[in-house]
């Protein structure tokens, strides 16, 4: 599999200084080997210190039980259903599987029409406020929302894209990303449904990332 590195910046909220990173259009042994050697035992960690604090279980990470080898494995070879990753100094920092067919929008205004459909989408644990404070790298999911904006414009989908948000995510794709928020979806584990049109797209490209 040949992988496009495309050169980024994420803000290092620790320097308070912009840093290089690379932006890939896949999910190669090398991201899974960060997830299962950096990130699991991370997100462990900080499991059992929420724990220990008293912290309810509806507040802990939500992607705990996520399992990228498997989602990766499952989908491998699938060309409508792309992978992306972030890698900052040696180290995968976000990651993300979209989906270019399966999905319609439902917006009123293009309803019926293709999106692209980001199906998971996850920082390294170091990168999320609820986990670190301050998080080590920002800018991440900006980022990747982007680059399914970029996917959905190259597939002639107008930057349309849709999503099911996990509740920690819900400010991030609502304020954030300016996506139209439809509610809860009773078929999708009464996960807030969020979805993106062309000009709300266009907006959020022209905004920048916002560290």
């Amino acid at each position: 599999m040949t992988i496009i590195v495309s050169p980024i910046f994420l803000f290092n909220a620790e320097r308070g200084e912009p840093e290089a990173a690379e932006l890939w259009d896949g999910i190669t042994d090398q991201q899974l080997g960060d997830w299962e050697g950096e990130w699991v035992p991370e997100l462990f960690k900080a499991v059992q210190k929420l724990h220990r604090a008293g912290v309810e279980r509806r507040h802990w990470p939500q992607s705990r039980h996520w399992n990228w080898r498997q989602k990766t494995e499952a989908l491998q070879g699938m060309l409508a259903h792309p992978g992306f990753s972030i890698v900052c100094n040696g180290m995968t920092q976000g990651m993300m599987i979209v989906d270019t067919t399966m999905k319609r929008c439902r917006i009123e205004e293009q309803k019926g029409k293709n999106l692209v459909y980001v199906e998971f989408v996850e920082n390294a644990p170091w990168n999320r406020p609820e986990l670190a404070q301050p998080p080590l790298y920002r800018g991440i999911g900006s980022i990747l929302v982007r680059a399914a904006i970029a996917l959905s414009q190259e597939e002639e989908f107008k930057g349309r894209i849709g999503l099911h948000s996990l509740p920690q995510a819900n400010s991030f794709y609502a304020n954030t990303c300016g996506m139209s928020d439809l509610g809860m979806d009773p078929d999708y584990q009464d996960l807030r449904y969020f979805e993106m049109t062309p000009e709300q797209a266009e907006a959020f490209i022209a905004k920048g990332n916002q560290p």
